[in-house]
């Protein structure tokens, strides 16, 4: 297999994997209005997202976090250098591996559910009925961390083989088998004597396998098959094992931190977990669409320029990757500070979410926008160290993190409450990115040697400018939309919507001319990401 063969562009990459999560991202904010409208943020919802957090929270340390990012690299090197059928050895061991690994510390966790709830929720104890279905939908939602381990690594062959579309697109049916399961198995828990949101618990382990499932096709397409092989010594199982292990911590900072937030958040009163929930979301969306996708297409990239011996390529597309998540992370930062409550308004409020759980989730979404591009930075630079066969960086980085978060959690939750929280949360990650940054430099070199720096600040300049437009077209057309002369009443669905439409359009064109004016490239590969499917047009050759 040649190097010509599979070298797509980072911006071409992402840019596949983006439409893909386009729908996967969209398709999961249906699902948070589903909530929103059937359970509103009370006191059944804030058990939902205590009981899905804990595995979700093991997802992000064995499957998509250290898992994925030990794997790949692994698999692309046997890849490059044995061929196809030695990496899908390497598969079989693998999901081999998970299936005894992960299946035992699922049961473990359906045994120990109470602890962990109580641990993680202290303050539903004072609620019998409140614990005993939080315990109860954990228990359920226990085995959609085997299903989901397995959907990482199916992700992390196809992306290395070239396929992106079906992987990204493979979370649209966990969504959408919880969206099913809101309006078709929750009316149903009752007769079950369970509270209705029981059925989302379902739904969510469904869905879990459906990710799974979706991708084997792609997978045989490609020549694979499954074997039952178990040998904990082979060589690249053996890689992987050292570099998961410090990697369990290193790559999932930003989910422990969750955690730390969500036992404080418990004390703050019925709803704080929800609105938090809700809110990270919405902070999601960006993060997912283009973010988590520049990311997912540097890392085979990068795995293969180190497998030949390319470190300073390595440092010309991790610098790419950098600029070219900044851009749209930045913008998406200063958009969501600006229009906050119009996007929360729109999105949620409705049914038995009310103008005051609007009002709390958009606090809650600003705090947390805070750390959006650092989220994405750490995406990016994270893996970068496992392709190096290094691990201690990120597990120092990650444990800085944790430490400064859990101190500005104690810190500020009681003059902030629970946005407090949030914006720790992003605080804690800043400092993440920037050990991770410098860390790297001194392994690969300095990025200036890219222009990295004044890049950076072109595009911080642009995307303020952009913020700041936005916010003040907002300010200044919801108001004359709901005037005497206008028929938009100011609070009002279409009101916001209308409004939010417009400072959005302001915004971009403000963007695109402050991105001329300073000649930033990453704006035309931004909106080549957005545009390049659609247009089905030849990709220019870019980092």
């Amino acid at each position: 297999m040649s190097q010509e063969t599979k070298k797509p562009s980072i911006a071409r990459s992402a840019a596949v994997m983006g439409v893909a999560t386009f729908f996967s991202r969209i398709a999961g904010l249906v699902r948070e209005q589903t909530f929103a409208y059937l359970f509103g943020a009370g006191i059944w919802t804030d058990a939902f997202n205590v009981a899905f957090r804990i595995p979700n929270l093991l997802r992000d340390l064995f499957a998509e976090g250290a898992m994925s990012a030990a794997f790949v690299p692994t698999f692309n090197s046997i890849l490059e250098k044995d061929g196809q059928q030695k990496a899908f050895k390497l598969t079989n061991l693998t999901f081999c591996a998970i299936l005894v690994v992960v299946g035992a510390l699922t049961l473990v966790g359906i045994i120990a559910s109470p602890l962990l709830v109580s641990t993680l929720a202290p303050e539903f104890t004072s609620n019998p009925e409140k614990f005993e279905v939080t315990v109860a939908m954990t228990r359920i939602m226990f085995p959609f961390l085997l299903a989901v381990s397995w959907a990482a690594i199916s992700m992390g062959i196809l992306n290395s083989l070239g396929e992106f579309f079906i992987p990204a697109i493979a979370p649209v049916f966990l969504n959408l088998s919880m969206i099913l399961s809101g309006w078709l198995i929750c009316p149903f828990a009752k007769e079950f004597d369970m509270p209705a949101i029981t059925g989302m618990a379902i739904g969510a382990m469904l869905g879990g396998l459906l990710q799974f499932a979706v991708q084997l096709p792609a997978l045989f397409r490609h020549g694979y098959r499954f074997r039952w092989q178990l040998n904990f010594n082979d060589p690249g199982i053996q890689r992987i094992v050292k570099l998961i292990v410090p990697g369990t911590v290193g790559l999932a900072a930003t989910q422990i931190n969750i955690a730390i937030s969500t036992i404080l958040a418990t004390s703050q009163g019925e709803g704080a977990v929800s609105w938090l929930g809700y809110a990270f979301r919405v902070m999601q969306l960006p993060l997912g669409l283009f973010g988590v996708a520049v990311a997912q297409a540097t890392l085979p990239v990068i795995s293969r320029q180190i497998a030949a011996g390319d470190r300073d390529g390595m440092g010309q597309t991790l610098a790419g990757s950098i600029r070219l998540s900044s851009f749209i992370n930045l913008y998406a930062c200063f958009a969501i500070m600006a229009l906050a409550e119009p996007v929360v308004r729109i999105i949620f409020q409705h049914g038995r979410f009310t103008a005051a759980d609007t009002t709390a989730t958009a606090i809650a979404l600003q705090a947390y926008a805070v750390g959006l591009l650092f989220y994405s930075l750490i995406k990016i630079l994270g893996p970068a160290f496992y392709t190096l066969d290094e691990t201690k960086v990120p597990v120092m980085a990650s444990v800085t993190a944790v430490v400064v978060n859990i101190i500005l959690n104690l810190i500020l939750v009681h003059p902030f409450g629970y946005w407090g929280l949030a914006l720790s949360t992003g605080i804690g990650a800043m400092f993440n990115a920037g050990i991770l940054y410098f860390m790297l430099e001194k392994r690969i070199g300095s990025f200036s040697r890219f222009a990295l720096m004044p890049a950076m600040a072109r595009i911080f300049a642009a995307t303020g400018v952009s913020g700041i437009v936005s916010a003040m077209t907002y300010r200044f057309t919801s108001p004359l939309l709901g005037s005497n002369i206008g028929m938009l009443p100011v609070g009002g669905f279409f009101n916001a919507l209308t409004a939010m439409l417009v400072a959005v359009f302001v915004g971009l064109a403000a963007l695109y001319l402050v991105s001329r004016l300073l000649k930033i490239e990453e704006a035309d590969k931004a909106a080549e990401m957005i545009l390049r499917r659609l247009k089905r047009r030849k990709p220019q050759p870019s980092a």
